[in-house]
């Protein structure tokens, strides 16, 4: 039984929003994650950039030490997900 609502998830959501600063945002992720989950977040994000950006996916491995199976996960959601990864990296340009 899944005891996760749409309350808990938009609470999660609303906490993402209420920070607004670099620090604010590495102190409340380390709290939130564990080291590996931090790592492989920040893995995602990097390959999701480099992919964004042309790069190949033999390119984006050499870089990130990403696996395929992620690599093909993060590409399968910049081509037909939501746009959550190209709206949130260019918001960081």
């Amino acid at each position: 039984m899944n005891h996760i609502s749409e309350e808990m998830m938009k609470e999660l959501y609303e906490a993402f929003v209420a920070v607004d600063n670099v620090a604010d945002s590495e102190r409340f992720l380390n709290d939130l994650c564990t080291a590996k989950e931090l790592e492989q977040m920040a893995q995602r994000v990097r390959a999701a950039k480099l992919l964004l950006e042309g790069k190949t996916y033999a390119q984006v491995i050499t870089e990130t030490d990403i696996s395929s199976a992620t690599l093909s996960r993060v590409s399968r959601c910049i081509q037909y997900g939501e746009g959550g990864y190209a709206a949130v990296l260019k918001k960081g340009e």
